[in-house]
């Protein structure tokens, strides 16, 4: 069964990574090898908020993030959406920057994704700020998606 995944920022990003350290090299190749089963087997969904990132990104890499985004779905960003983004700003779940991290995580939430996929290990796919999402996506009455990297989609 395929699963509706939110693409985050981070992810068009590794895998056009460029520094050669090997620490990003490594990401990027696991970027680069989710991507390609996951092109098969799931459903890729991304939001205005990814694109508008790339299109303040120099070249190459903003032609590339937004040729590798070009064919998913764009979800909605209705205004509930930015109520729930000022929820989690509210409750310091997420930085106070209405258009990053609390902004992806309200689209993936309110559209119902099954897995919000990023590299944001700081903000996002952190296991220690799960538990503090998980209970106010509960108080405004939705589930939360799962908030993975790449990598342990690969080990799924």
């Amino acid at each position: 069964m395929s699963a509706l995944i939110y693409v985050g920022t981070s992810i068009p990003s590794f895998y056009h990574e460029a520094r050669l350290e090997p620490e990003h090299q490594v990401r990027r190749q696991w970027t680069r090898e989710w991507w390609d089963l996951a092109m098969e087997r799931d459903r890729l969904v991304t939001s205005a908020a990814v694109i508008a990132v790339f299109r303040l990104s120099p070249e190459p890499k903003r032609s590339d993030g937004l040729a590798l985004l070009a064919p998913l779905q764009l979800l909605a960003m209705p205004v509930e959406v930015d109520d729930m983004t000022g929820a989690y700003i509210a409750h310091k779940v997420m930085p106070r920057d209405a258009t990053g991290d609390a902004r992806h995580l309200a689209v993936a939430t309110f559209h119902r994704c099954d897995i919000l996929v990023t590299w944001n290990c700081r903000h996002i796919a952190n296991v220690n700020k799960q538990t503090h999402i998980r209970s106010i996506n509960a108080a405004l009455g939705f589930p939360t998606p799962a908030l993975v990297t790449p990598l342990e989609l690969l080990e799924t």
